[in-house]
């Protein structure tokens, strides 16, 4: 089970043979930016290129070779490619500065590379996760000569990373340490083992979240500076762009993501943006495509992640698709065969899928289907003796239903992932575990298949003992063989259920309304004689920033700070906490 992985380089090199022209290399070629630091960059070109081309290149954190096949396959194709160390890592000069350096310097590198012979003036970007969050940053300084973007799975600073909802990754610590120095250190990064220990340590010994960094043995200044941001801010929002500079960007933009991508809530905050302010003419360049991939599946595409099956249509080859955008944005080709509309999805099913399409992100829906939490009078409290999801609200006397939030219970596991295992998103054993100390609800067995597809919604009256509390809500297909696939998460602190951006204690013992409106887009086919399960409890993980519920500043709190919550759910007459799914058009 996991909702742990953001922004996280695919390590895993993509398979594309150049299948072209031959091509020449050039390695060390040096950019100089506007303060004279010069940038690290490989050239790929096509073999003897004779005419300038439109050019392309990646500018990541990552060192530049990790794109070596990329590069190859557009310069064979009839492309200048150019993968770019960021300022700082790899052989590129200066200091590094995550992800707040890229606007500039990216802008300095479009217009540098327009200069260039062998550019004819046409600049587009390629890259995916980092390198997908550096196009939009580039894209907001307004390069004369930027021609394309592709952003894939771009995670949003302040919305998706370093935090989800306001609350703080344990991860943050294994990204800045695989970014740390000039090198890659991917075989520290990928040792899940050994994060899962260190954070373990954190957590076990109820230390505050402000000392994983110490407890990491990397003390790390970006990471101290990070926590001092707690909420969106002006600091958060200088990353991205503004609401007028979002209604100037003007450029074709293919925005990809996945189901499964964590980074899925930035890239679709990226698109909803430019979407709400952009011109109409802007609007009508932009395209999204949402697989059903995990993070590195938007890049590299496989038919299945962590246990769910794709089915072979989700193979969609990427590098060809790139390749047809650019010559149609970059050479005036055709459009693309697979862009069938303006929005592409995949309904997945039965462990296979297809392709749907749309003309917008919100026609995907066509309505939402309320299901009423109901208790038989059980408790609610594990799989076993759980409450129901039903389409009639609760009696008016209906019975509230509870959890203990005990920040102190570093047993409690129902959420985390295995660090061996391959199946996390069908492994039931954390929430059986944890029965007891988690709510869950089941609809009856569907009588036909029926298809969802869109965000759930879930809204909860709650009232809570304690001036905080962070919540999770999980949402499950069971199948007629008791077989579990894990559909989608949404995590809340309870301090922000009014607003991300102004902290507000909770009223101890004030039933409330609680809204849980940022589930990740999802498309499913629930089968015949399926239900869908809703678990509801403590977001007590190590992979998390940890609330000891007092109400102080959380990065700080450790376990003598320590309140066990009570979490009483409502669903009666007058409070009817419901599950919002989202009725495919079809």
């Amino acid at each position: 089970m996991s909702i742990l992985l953001l922004s996280s380089p695919a390590y895993a090199t993509t398979s594309a043979s150049t299948n072209g022209d031959p091509i020449d290399f050039h390695w060390g070629e040096k950019i100089t930016l506007r303060d004279g630091i010069k940038l690290n960059a490989t050239l790929y070109q096509p073999h003897d290129q004779r005419t300038p081309l439109p050019c392309v290149f990646t500018l990541t954190p990552y060192v530049s070779q990790l794109y070596h096949e990329r590069g190859a396959y557009l310069a064979a194709h009839g492309y200048v490619f150019l993968t770019i160390d960021v300022r700082g890592r790899g052989n590129s000069e200066g200091a590094f500065t995550p992800l707040l350096q890229e606007a500039k310097d990216g802008f300095d590198i479009v217009e540098w590379l327009a200069k260039q012979p062998y550019c004819n003036g046409k600049v587009a970007m390629w890259g995916g996760s980092y390198a997908g969050y550096d196009q939009w940053a580039t894209a907001k300084e307004f390069p004369p000569h930027l021609a394309s973007l592709v952003p894939v799975a771009s995670p949003r600073p302040g919305v998706d990373f370093p935090f989800l909802q306001n609350i703080y990754y344990s991860y943050d610590m294994q990204w800045i340490t695989l970014t740390s120095g000039r090198t890659a250190q991917d075989a520290i990064f990928d040792d899940s083992a050994f994060w899962s220990s260190m954070f373990g340590r954190m957590h076990t010994d109820m230390r505050p979240f402000r000392e994983l960094d110490t407890i990491v043995g990397n003390p790390s200044p970006t990471f101290q500076t990070w926590l001092s941001h707690p909420e969106p801010d002006a600091y958060w929002d200088s990353y991205s762009p503004t609401p007028q500079q979002f209604a100037k960007i003007d450029l074709p933009i293919l925005t990809i993501t996945g189901q499964y991508d964590d980074d899925q809530p930035g890239a679709l905050s990226f698109y909803r943006d430019h979407f709400r302010y952009g011109s109409v003419s802007a609007k009508d360049r932009h395209y999204l495509i949402i697989g059903p991939w995990d993070h590195a599946g938007t890049r590299t595409p496989t038919d299945g992640y962590a246990g769910v099956k794709f089915g072979p249509a989700s193979l969609v080859d990427l590098n060809r698709l790139h390749l047809d955008w650019y010559d149609w944005t970059l050479k005036g080709g055709t459009k693309p065969a697979f862009l069938k509309g303006k929005v592409a999805y995949y309904m997945l099913g039965d462990d296979t899928g297809e392709w749907r399409y749309a003309d917008s992100l919100d026609a995907i829906t066509s309505t939402f289907h309320p299901m009423y939490l109901t208790s038989g009078g059980n408790g609610s409290n594990g799989v076993f003796a759980s409450g129901e999801l039903m389409d009639v609200a609760s009696s008016a006397a209906a019975k509230p239903d509870h959890y203990v939030d005990d920040p102190r219970d570093t047993t409690f596991a129902a959420w985390d992932r295995s660090e061996t295992s391959d199946t996390d998103m069908t492994d039931q054993s954390g929430l059986m575990a944890a029965s007891g100390k988690v709510l869950v609800y089941h609809t009856p067995p569907f009588a036909r298949a029926t298809e969802f597809a869109g965000f759930p919604k879930l809204s909860l009256w709650l009232a809570v003992d304690q001036p905080d509390t962070d919540i999770a809500a999980y949402l499950y297909e069971i199948r007629p063989d008791g077989s579990s696939i894990e559909l989608d998460s949404e995590i809340l602190r309870a301090r922000y259920r009014e607003d991300l951006r102004k902290p507000m204690p909770v009223k101890p013992g004030v039933v409330e309304r609680y809204d849980f409106d940022r589930f990740h887009f999802i498309a499913r086919r629930i089968g015949k004689g399926s239900r869908l399960r809703l678990a509801i409890g403590p977001m007590n993980s190590r992979f998390f920033e940890k609330n000891y519920n007092s109400g102080g500043v959380v990065a700080e709190e450790s376990g003598k700070d320590a309140r066990p919550a009570i979490i009483m759910l409502y669903h009666d007459a007058r409070h009817p906490s419901a599950l919002y799914m989202p009725v495919s058009v079809r």
